[in-house]
C-alpha cells in the first residue's frame, strides 16, 4: 500500500476526500521530469499551482499544466504573488478558469496576501477581507496565514475550509518555530488545518502530524533537495509516520525512569 494512503483514514476537504495528507508544490523544481517523478513518489493527490506564473509563462511553469496527471490529482490554484484582497480575490477567479482547462469542476483556492516581499509573510487583514469575498462567491477556501490563533478561529467562522498556518517563513527550511501557536490553532480548529511553509527535513513533516495536524504542504524542501524525488517519498513516509503516531497514541512522559521488563518474579541473589 502507498505510505500516505490510508483509506479508513482520508481528509475530508470541501466535500472532497484525499487519502495522502502530503500536499505538494510544482514550483522550484530542476525539471518537469523530476516533479513528475516527485509528484510520484510522493503519492500526493493535490498539488498547488501558482496562477500568475502559468498564466505569464515564468521560467519553470512553461509545460506545467500537460506535464500533470489531473485526472489523478486535484488542483490547488494559488494566489501567490498577490499583496493586497483585490489581487487575490481576481487571481482566485483566474484559478476557476485554469482549473476547468484541466478538466475540472473545482472550486478550490489556496488564499495568500503577501505584501511583505522580504519576509513573505501573509497580511491577516488582507487574507481575511479576501476570504469573506470568496466564501461568498462559493470558493473552497484554504487561506495561509500566520500562526496566530485568532485569526485562524475567524477564518474559520467566515467559512474557510481549512486554516493553513506556516511552521516558520517560505522556503526557509527553519522547521516549527511556531509550534506552540500551531498547537492552539489544532486543539481549537473544527476544521481541517494543514501546516504550510517552513518544514525543511522529514521529521518536521513527522512532527506537525504528530502534534494533530491533519495535513501538510511541502514544495521547496522537496524541490531543492539533492534528490528530490527521493525527498519526496521520505516525506509522505514522515506523514504517515506522524499520522499513525497521533493515532496510535504516544505513552505518557515521566520524571522518572520506569522499566521495560517486568518486577516480580526476580529472582533474589
Amino acid at each position: 500500500m502507498d505510505p500516505t494512503h490510508s483509506h479508513d483514514d482520508a481528509l475530508q476537504i470541501g466535500g472532497r476526500s484525499f487519502h495522502s495528507r502530503l500536499i505538494t508544490g510544482t514550483g522550484k523544481y530542476p525539471s518537469l521530469e523530476a516533479m513528475q517523478h516527485s509528484l510520484q513518489r510522493s503519492g500526493c493527490e493535490m498539488v498547488t499551482v501558482a496562477v500568475r506564473r502559468v498564466q505569464a509563462v515564468a521560467e519553470g511553469h512553461a509545460g506545467l499544466m500537460e506535464a500533470i496527471d489531473w485526472s489523478r490529482i486535484w488542483m490547488l490554484p494559488n494566489t501567490a504573488g498577490c499583496t493586497n484582497a483585490e489581487e487575490a480575490v481576481r487571481v482566485a477567479r483566474l484559478g476557476r478558469e485554469l482549473a476547468k482547462l484541466a478538466g475540472q469542476d473545482n472550486n478550490f483556492v489556496k488564499l495568500e496576501v503577501i505584501p511583505d516581499s522580504r519576509h513573505l509573510l501573509p497580511d491577516p487583514f488582507g487574507t481575511l477581507e479576501a476570504a469573506e469575498i470568496l466564501v461568498k462567491e462559493g470558493f473552497t477556501v484554504l487561506p495561509y496565514i500566520n500562526a496566530d490563533p485568532l485569526l485562524a478561529k475567524r477564518l474559520e467562522h467566515v467559512g474557510c475550509a481549512t486554516v493553513m498556518p506556516l511552521g516558520s517563513p517560505i522556503g526557509s527550511g527553519q522547521g516549527l518555530r511556531n509550534a506552540a501557536n500551531i498547537g492552539l490553532i489544532i486543539e481549537n480548529a473544527r476544521v481541517p488545518v494543514v501546516v504550510d511553509a517552513g518544514i525543511g527535513v522529514p521529521s518536521d513533516a513527522a512532527q506537525a502530524m504528530e502534534m494533530g495536524a491533519d495535513a501538510v504542504l511541502i514544495n521547496s524542501a522537496i524541490a531543492l533537495a539533492g534528490q528530490p524525488p527521493l525527498m519526496a517519498e521520505a516525506m509522505a513516509n514522515a506523514v504517515q509516520a506522524g499520522r499513525q503516531s497521533l493515532l496510535a497514541g504516544r505513552l505518557p512522559t515521566r520524571a522518572d525512569a520506569s522499566p521495560s521488563s517486568p518486577t516480580s518474579g526476580r529472582i533474589n541473589g
